[in-house]
Parts: structure tokens; C-alpha cells; sequence
């Protein structure tokens, strides 16, 4: 009577792999697959990767399970050596490119406090353009904001020119001075 594959040592499912027994080689996968798996991911620390290796560990065990010879090591060994080197290839061949020509190039861009203090000031000038009488934000908002020209702004104001111009100084002399009162009580703030 035949024994059942499940009672079989590793070293006799190999020699049944061999012979194409997919009923061996499934009891091989079932009893290592979990142990080999985890060595893999120790190494690699990728568990998908450790996964797709041992994979291909165990289609190498069953497109040569012919090369196995028991009477120089135990499966586990044999198979063993077959998972770490499947790693060690891949790790070689996860080469690390060279950073390409001026990487290390100063960036240009503001750091972290620049950009606080512009926001700051931003958020001031907004916040004091608000509170000018309406025809003068409007006259700041298309000369600064939307960069129309004086004339152009004029036109849309349905001002004269020169209406237009003085409205403008006006609403200039009232944000500087609002802003220089908030620069006052921010650096009595700030000691």
C-alpha cells in the first residue's frame, strides 16, 4: 500500500517531484512555504517581493528537483540555499542609480521662516486692504492685484484719470499707515 505524501519525509517528495507528482509538491509548498517566505522577507524587507522570490524558489523546485541529492544535504538545506540566493540576486540587481548632474544645486526656494514671514505680511495687507472704504480697495485690488494699468483701472471706475490717481494715493498713504501701526504693535509684541 502507498503511503499518503503528508507522511512523506521532504528528502522522498523530492524524489516524487521529480518524477512530476504535483500531489508531493504540494505537500512541500504547505509544509515550507510559510518558513521560506519569512526568511525572505528578513532579507529583503518587502514582504510582495519575499513572496514573488519564493515563488519562483519553488517552480525552481519543481523544474529541477531532478539536481537534489539527498545523500549531500537535507531538503530543507538544499532548498534553503535555493531562497537566499534567489534574494541575494535580487538584491543585486536592485542597483541604486547615480544622482543625475547638479542635484545638489542650492534650492532657491524660500525656507521655512521666509515663508512664515511672507505669509504674515500677506495676511496683513489683505486684512488692511479689507478695511479700506470700498472705491479705494477696488482701486488697489485692479492696479496691484489684477495689474491693470491706471488707466485701465480709470475706465472700469468710470473715473478720470486723474480722479483715478489721486483715489489711489489716498488709499496708498491709508494702508501705510495702518500697516506701519500693525509693524509697531507686532514688534512691541515680540519684545
Amino acid at each position: 500500500m502507498r503511503q499518503k505524501s503528508e507522511e512523506l519525509d521532504d528528502e522522498t517528495l523530492v524524489t516524487h517531484v521529480a518524477a512530476a507528482d504535483r500531489g508531493a509538491y504540494a505537500v512541500l509548498v504547505h509544509r515550507h512555504g510559510l518558513r521560506y517566505r519569512a526568511l525572505a522577507y528578513r532579507m529583503t524587507g518587502d514582504l510582495a517581493l519575499a513572496e514573488d522570490l519564493v515563488q519562483e524558489a519553488f517552480v525552481k523546485l519543481w523544474t529541477h528537483a531532478d539536481r537534489f541529492d539527498a545523500a549531500k544535504a537535507k531538503f530543507t538545506t538544499w532548498f534553503h540555499r535555493i531562497v537566499v540566493n534567489r534574494c541575494l540576486d535580487e538584491k543585486r540587481k536592485r542597483t541604486h542609480d547615480p544622482l543625475p548632474e547638479g542635484f545638489d544645486q542650492e534650492d532657491e526656494a524660500d525656507n521655512a521662516e521666509e515663508t512664515m514671514v511672507t505669509d504674515n505680511a500677506n495676511r496683513a495687507l489683505r486684512a488692511a486692504v479689507s478695511r479700506l472704504p470700498e472705491r479705494q480697495r477696488v482701486a488697489v485690488t485692479l492696479s496691484y492685484f489684477d495689474g491693470l494699468s491706471n488707466i485701465e483701472a480709470a475706465d472700469v471706475m468710470e473715473l478720470k484719470l486723474k480722479a483715478y490717481e489721486s483715489l489711489l494715493v489716498r488709499a496708498r498713504a491709508k494702508l501705510r499707515d495702518e500697516l506701519e501701526n500693525s509693524k509697531s504693535g507686532l514688534l512691541a509684541v515680540l519684545g
